[in-house]
């Protein structure tokens, strides 16, 4: 059976924005979940996009939603694609790419492998995945979900969630996260600018951190015995 929802509301492009300027090990600074799983990794590193999580479930071997629904998506949508736990056919390919790269999509992540990575590098289309594989699925018309709550790389994701994705790692937010998060990692990396000053001024990591001062803290009372 197979089961379409309507579109979410799109996150503003000004929110976007904002993101795009985060580096997700930045918010790993201070978040310690929402991450997907760290074997999703990017086939184009050098990317960093963010966009409206549009999900997706299929089964094992059938793509045909898939399929259908890069006829529904909008410019700026992030497709996000449940396997159902198969990791051996690639959903994803080089037809799939250009028609996801022509429909707008911002990019997609993958519960599973993808193929025709040499495609996929020369339409530039973001894609995070397991890797890479041979065998593909197939036009089987079983079934699958439109936006429904999926689950990708251990984190469960709603239709309208927030994706941020880089070369290390995949990052979901709700919308009402989207500008705290980006704020507080753009000036968390702002100051980091002014700490790579002081090192090439000559200054030691530890005497910045403070981390030195934490070590002589903890050795002093076994000096004194």
């Amino acid at each position: 059976m197979f089961q379409i929802n309507p579109l979410p509301e799109q996150i503003p492009a000004s929110t976007i924005a904002r993101l795009e300027l985060v580096e997700t090990a930045t918010a790993g600074h201070f978040l310690h979940t929402q991450f997907a799983d760290n074997r999703l990794r990017a086939v184009l590193p050098e990317k960093r996009v963010a966009g409206t999580a549009v999900t997706l479930r299929i089964p094992g071997a059938d793509s045909t939603l898939l399929h259908h629904v890069l006829g529904l998506v909008r410019p700026g949508d992030f497709l996000v694609i449940d396997r159902g736990g198969d990791t051996k056919h690639a959903c994803w390919g080089g037809v799939v790419t250009n028609a996801a790269k022509l429909a707008g999509i911002v990019g997609a992540v993958i519960d599973g492998p993808a193929t025709d990575f040499n495609e996929i590098r020369r339409c530039e289309m973001p894609i995070w995945c397991s890797g890479p594989a041979p065998i593909t699925t197939k036009l089987l018309g079983l079934e699958g979900a439109f936006n429904v709550p999926v689950s990708v790389g251990g984190q469960a994701v709603e239709p309208g969630d927030a994706v941020l994705a880089d070369e290390s790692g995949v990052l979901f937010l709700k919308p009402s996260q989207c500008l705290a998060v980006a704020e507080r990692a753009i000036g968390m990396q702002e100051r980091e600018l002014t700490v790579l000053e002081r090192l090439r001024n000559g200054e030691k990591l530890p005497q910045i951190t403070g981390a030195s001062d934490k070590v002589n803290a903890a050795l002093a009372p076994i000096a004194a015995e």
